[in-house]
């Protein structure tokens, strides 16, 4: 893993968190984008060299809608930075985590991305980022 490459934060109305994290870091957001599988908006914020996600479900069964409605919003995962996605998934089920999506779908921010169940690691949701090479 190179860096923690954003943290995501579950939000209820994504443009009034937009205008809240504006207000808090002085900057606009610099991309909105909806990843339909995942039923899910997202907003992207740049901080020096981090980047804060927030999303936002767009329907009640979604996995952001769902985590809001159990434990309101705040924090929902943590991504990491890495070279090869698939090497990494293998060498984390190796070390006997448990990866909720084996095979890398397409995420937000043009990455690959996978999830670690919070389950097997500390109660924290792990993401797992890689650029798609164009």
């Amino acid at each position: 893993m190179n860096k923690i490459e954003h943290i995501g934060i579950a939000v209820k109305d994504l443009k009034n968190s937009n205008d809240l994290f504006k207000k808090l870091f002085g900057e606009s957001h610099y991309k909105i984008e909806e990843v339909v599988s995942e039923g899910v908006n997202t907003s992207f914020f740049k901080i020096g060299e981090n980047k804060i996600e927030l999303l936002e479900g767009t329907n009640p069964d979604s996995p952001i809608s769902k985590f809001i409605e159990k434990r309101g919003e705040g924090i929902h995962h943590i991504a990491f930075d890495v070279d090869d996605i698939e090497s990494e998934i293998k060498r984390l089920e190796n070390e006997g985590f448990t990866v909720l999506n084996k095979t890398p779908k397409q995420g937000a921010d043009n990455k690959l991305v996978t999830f670690l169940h919070p389950k097997s690691t500390n109660g924290v949701l792990i993401e797992l980022c890689q650029d798609i090479k164009k």
